[in-house]
């Protein structure tokens, strides 16, 4: 069986949630008439629902949507632009307000708001704009 196959091939570089769609599959196959629903999802941590939900689209969907989940065809919309991020940069290149030795999030946040640059932003979107230039 190819759940079997998924489970001990390590060769493949599988993802924890699709291996772990393969276990409960396998244990609801294998297992129908002694583990219920509610044994499964205890087993392998997850709700109930997650177990039926699983078994539901591999009835209904098939073998390959139920392991490895339907392709997603929405993103989420990207708020910031580059022109943000470069006002961003440009003002942690800066020097820091007097009565602070060093920019904070906080004060970033604050500054991006206050110089028009956005109407509103949180400290931590702040820090993930930052990390991702520096890497």
């Amino acid at each position: 069986m190819e759940l079997q196959a998924i489970i001990h091939n390590c060769s493949l570089k599988i993802k924890g949630l699709v291996l772990k769609r393969a276990y409960m599959l396998l244990a609801a196959d294998e297992n129908s008439e002694h583990l219920s629903d509610s044994k499964i999802a205890a087993h392998y941590k997850v709700p109930v629902r997650t177990v039926e939900l699983l078994r539901k689209r591999c009835v209904e969907q098939g073998f390959h949507p139920a392991l490895y989940g339907k392709p997603r065809s929405i993103f989420k919309h990207k708020t910031f632009d580059g022109r943000t991020e470069a006002h961003l940069i440009a003002l942690r290149c800066s020097d820091p307000p007097k009565g602070h030795s060093a920019w904070t999030l906080h004060l970033l946040k604050e500054r991006m708001i206050a110089l028009g640059y956005v109407q509103s932003i949180s400290h931590e979107t702040v820090r993930q704009m930052l990390k991702k230039k520096s890497d």
